[in-house]
């Protein structure tokens, strides 16, 4: 052996003959068929109706509930701020307080006024029921009487002008102390202490806005809104006017806040620029977490659906033309072409409105692989398929 390994010459003859006896074997061996690969392997899902709310995202800006802009009705000097600037402040706190020495001295004027009025007023009675009784038996003329009877009327009259003086001067010295006229919270002032202010003057002083609750206010586009209405009168969703009033409401985060507000009204006017129409929302807001003017998303409720069909996501593919479409599974699992007319997404699904009934199996995995025609073979879903257990090896070497 050793020498037929080192001697060169006996390698050489041996060659030839090694590669004949191999490729005798190999023309010897029977030809085996080959096999057809196995059909595709894919995962489907059986549609059937169900009931769902239909809802739709409209942005809009939050507005404060009431809002008051504070303004002298009386000119004069301040002479104190009784704010502190982004408190909260009550209906009927004091705001500012304006000299009121004139105005006390306007009061007390009339007021003195009205009093000599009042005193002559028991004199000029009597003297005019006095003519009367005279004027019975001629004792006095009548112009005698009736000039006694015009001064009490005068007197009478001075006594109601001075009495509308009175009060018009403690008006005007109760408008020197300046007060809330809502609850809610006050902003920075404008003036400061020895500040000129004239009465009902353009520029406010302060600004008041009341946040709890707070309005939402949302376009809506006019033809979303005949949209909603044909499908309510074609009877394709249920109106319930209680519980669609309900309305969440995203954050500009895109979190969800946590106490939903109630739809007050649609408007009726439509804005020419946006051919759209205001709704009006109301959510209460006592942590103060809604700011006026904040961008904000509302999850209005349209109605209820309650024959919806819904196919999950990946199922929906689109052609060139960008038309939607899905695969289903037809007689004996062959793969058929669905064209789909969509409505809009819900969560992780579609709802379809045309090219779907219950019953029909949509493919939703292995579509990479697959194509209408083919026959193919149906598995569980990932999700319903036995585990290896992890202390088990054979079923982990079982499951591989």
């Amino acid at each position: 052996m050793h020498q037929f390994i080192h001697n060169p010459h006996v390698w050489q003859a041996a060659l030839p003959a090694s590669v004949g006896c191999f490729l005798f074997l190999t023309a010897c061996r029977p030809e085996q068929a080959p096999q057809a690969p196995p059909p595709p392997e894919v995962v489907a899902v059986t549609l059937a109706r169900e009931e769902v709310v239909l809802t739709t995202e409209l942005p809009g800006r939050t507005s404060p509930y009431r809002i008051a802009e504070i303004r002298p009705q009386v000119s004069g000097l301040i002479q104190e701020r009784l704010f502190t600037e982004g408190s909260d402040v009550q209906e009927g706190d004091a705001l500012y307080q304006i000299d009121p020495a004139p105005f006390q001295a306007d009061l007390d004027n009339a007021r003195a006024a009205l009093n000599r009025a009042e005193a002559s007023l028991p004199a000029l009675r009597s003297r005019a029921m006095r003519f009367q009784e005279a004027l019975a038996d001629h004792a006095v003329s009548q112009q005698d009487f009736d000039d006694a009877d015009a001064a009490l009327k005068q007197a009478e009259a001075g006594i109601q002008s001075w009495r509308a003086s009175v009060e018009t001067a403690q008006i005007r010295l109760n408008y020197a102390r300046m007060t809330s006229p809502i609850s809610g919270r006050i902003g920075r002032s404008s003036v400061t202490v020895g500040a000129v202010v004239l009465a009902y003057q353009p520029a406010a002083l302060a600004t008041i806005q009341q946040l709890d609750p707070i309005y939402l206010d949302v376009p809506q586009s006019t033809t979303e809104r005949l949209s909603l209405e044909r499908r309510l009168k074609e009877g394709r969703i249920s109106s319930d006017e209680a519980n669609l009033k309900q309305v969440d409401l995203l954050l500009e985060d895109g979190s969800r806040y946590p106490l939903p507000g109630t739809l007050q009204f649609r408007d009726v006017s439509v804005d020419p620029t946006t051919a759209s129409v205001i709704l009006r929302i109301v959510f209460p807001n006592p942590d103060g977490i809604l700011l006026p003017g904040m961008f904000v998303r509302a999850v209005v409720k349209e109605g209820v659906n309650a024959q919806a069909i819904l196919v999950p996501q990946p199922a929906v593919s689109r052609d060139p033309k960008g038309n939607p479409y899905t695969l289903v599974l037809g007689e004996g699992n062959k793969v058929e072409q669905r064209p789909l007319t969509l409505d809009r997404a819900i969560g992780d699904k579609w709802l379809v409105t045309s090219g779907l009934e219950p019953g029909d199996r949509v493919i939703t995995e292995g579509l990479q692989k697959i194509r209408p025609g083919m026959v193919v073979r149906v598995a569980a879903p990932a999700a319903d398929r036995p585990q290896p257990s992890p202390g088990n090896p054979s079923t982990a070497a079982a499951s591989n």
